[in-house]
């Protein structure tokens, strides 16, 4: 198979999969969710319907491709041997999904041969479906999107997040007062995907965040990416744990060294 039927059998099946994750989030959200478990702390939660998420998309995929592997957030890990590894994140902004808040999202990304060649951000709240294909742009709802023009740092709009381990948090925090004065103003959306892809569709200047897993950013740091941002994160690094860094052109280039600057790589 030629990389380019590969990329786009691959981007067909995460659109199938994130809208029928998405429906399975938006209507059968029942009345008195609850939290199934916890993860890095008390606040940091999973809901059933994470896990319900997270079934119906490994389900899905490995139907019509079985020798993939797998990354999901809620546990999945299968090496696979075609080369092709999804990697899911079933509800990035769990918190906003069980408390009714509208940020919430399915990602779904696919890697080949260690590459993200496709991203699939569904945001059902929205009724938005970004998607991205490795060379071949950035898209919302089938239309084009690209990153804004850059403004001035003092004029840029910044999305970040905060950790749900306490003293990460408070660490975060810091950096945020600190950056605050620098910018236009600072959003906090509760969703890493989200914020990634309106980096990408232009409605927000910048994003930065500490503490990401790969199912967090894969899907949305292509959109970024292939809406024409710049993504990394300490200077000469690229998006990860530590630090991942997504803005247009222009600001990326004041933004990264000044976060780097602020600490804003560790705790």
């Amino acid at each position: 198979m030629t990389d380019d039927r590969l990329r786009n059998e691959l981007l067909d099946l995460a659109l199938e999969a994130a809208r029928r994750a998405g429906e399975l989030l938006r209507d059968g959200r029942p009345a008195d969710l609850g939290v199934a478990a916890t993860k890095s702390s008390p606040v940091d939660v999973v809901t059933e319907m994470d896990l319900a998420s997270e079934r119906l998309i490994t389900g899905f995929l490995a139907e019509h491709r079985p020798e993939d592997g797998f990354l999901g957030e809620e546990g999945a890990s299968v090496e696979g041997g075609s080369g092709v590894r999804w990697i899911v994140d079933p509800v990035d902004g769990t918190v906003n999904y069980l408390y009714g808040l509208p940020a919430w999202a399915v990602s779904i990304a696919a890697e080949y041969r260690g590459e993200t060649v496709v991203g699939v951000v569904e945001v059902p709240p929205r009724g938005e479906t970004y998607h991205a294909v490795l060379g071949g742009g950035a898209w919302l709802n089938g239309e084009r999107v690209r990153c804004r023009p850059s403004p001035p740092l003092s004029q840029a709009l910044i999305g970040t997040g905060f950790n749900y381990v306490a003293e990460r948090r408070a660490a975060q925090a810091e950096v945020a007062r600190r950056l605050l004065p620098e910018v236009r103003d600072i959003r906090r959306s509760g969703s890493a995907a989200i914020d990634l892809c309106d980096v990408g569709g232009g409605r927000l200047d910048g994003f930065y965040e500490r503490g990401l897993h790969p199912w967090d950013v894969a899907a949305g740091d292509l959109v970024a990416r292939e809406a024409g941002a710049l993504t990394g994160g300490r200077p000469g690094g690229a998006p990860g744990f530590d630090l991942t860094v997504a803005a247009s052109p222009g600001i990326f280039a004041e933004l990264q060294p000044l976060l780097d600057e602020l600490g804003a790589w560790h705790d």
